[in-house]
């Protein structure tokens, strides 16, 4: 059996551990598609997508087009890209969080068209988000759909699909890792099984479908007035990015300037856990003693128990009472 030319469409860690998977699976790569580079870290610097580190490593030739759209606000670029893909001759364009929108020409390049690595039971959540809403929702399973695509959002039929439990204290970070091996392993036997015709394709069901938004910054603020299971499966899922955050009294609240009572630090929570029993006004806190601080939400409590302050690492509840200068009795 020949190896298929799969070119290869993707930009985060979950991405690069399929492209990864395809190549150590022996497959030719003749071209791969990624975002361009982006500032990160404090000094803002362009920083190479982990897909494009992994291309580069390999000696694999790498596109960077804003946009594939060729009537966009890059058309030049997109026309650039799209003669590299011609010239790539791929059979199949595999994409996984690539985070640009394929228009149809894309689609129909390749003779076996483009498969997609989509994290979650499809159609349970379409989008950009499906790990981090299946851990807020409260899913007690997700997992990986090998999709063909289509000109839909997420809506094309279902190749592969495989299960994964969600574990009670999984994070957002920890099951992405679990999802990208998982994704890598799909991927390799969806092309080993397309080279030789022995893909069955099954339309997605009409029902159960939800849409996975992107997360927001603008959601991380925590309403203590949710039940405290609620935000629980929030911060999970929110870790490692955005955090839920809640607000507490300054290292510069107090004294004789009175403008300054209303200084609030916003701190991150990173963990917590279920108090089943504790009650209280929501926001209450209930106790903020030893390596204890408990809050009371809209239905029970949370002990809070990984915090982070304006600038500072992540630290125990224990650490964050000993350097509190005032304890409030209510958060808001």
């Amino acid at each position: 059996m020949s190896k298929l030319r799969v070119a290869f469409a993707g930009t985060p860690e979950f991405a690069s551990e399929a492209l990864r998977a395809i190549l150590a699976a022996g497959f030719d790569v003749p071209l791969v598609l990624t975002q361009p580079d982006r500032p990160a870290g404090r000094g803002m610097k362009l920083q190479a997508s982990p897909v494009k580190q992994l291309a580069q490593q390999h000696g694999i030739t790498v596109a960077q087009p804003h946009s594939l759209k060729l009537d966009g606000k890059y058309p030049d670029e997109a026309k650039a890209a799209q003669a590299a893909l011609q010239a790539a001759a791929p059979d199949v364009l595999v994409v996984a969080a690539y985070g640009l929108i394929l228009p149809q020409w894309t689609l129909d390049l390749p003779r076996l068209g483009c498969l997609n690595i989509h994290g979650s039971l499809l159609p349970r959540w379409r989008g950009a988000a499906p790990i981090h809403r299946a851990i807020e929702a409260g899913d007690a399973e997700t997992g990986i759909t090998i999709m063909q695509m289509d000109a839909g959002l997420d809506t094309g039929d279902m190749l592969l699909v495989e299960k994964e439990a969600i574990r009670p204290d999984d994070t957002t970070a920890s099951l992405h890792d679990r999802l990208a091996a998982l994704g890598g392993r799909l991927i390799v036997e969806a092309l080993e099984c397309a080279a030789c015709s022995g893909l069955k394709a099954t339309p997605q069901p009409a029902e159960g479908v939800n849409y996975a938004h992107k997360i927001e910054k603008a959601e991380a603020a925590i309403d203590w007035a949710q039940p405290a299971s609620q935000i629980a499966r929030r911060v999970r899922a929110f870790d490692p990015f955005p955090g839920t955050t809640f607000q507490w009294p300054g290292e510069e609240d107090g004294g004789a300037d009175t403008t300054r009572d209303t200084i609030k630090d916003i701190i991150k929570l990173w963990a917590a856990d279920l108090v089943p029993d504790a009650s209280g006004t929501p926001g209450q806190i209930l106790q903020a003693q030893g390596d204890t601080l408990v809050v009371a939400c809209g239905e029970q409590a949370l002990a809070l128990r990984t915090l982070q302050k304006p600038g500072g690492k992540r630290i125990s509840a224990r650490d964050f009472l000993q350097n509190a200068r005032t304890i409030p009795s209510t958060l808001a």
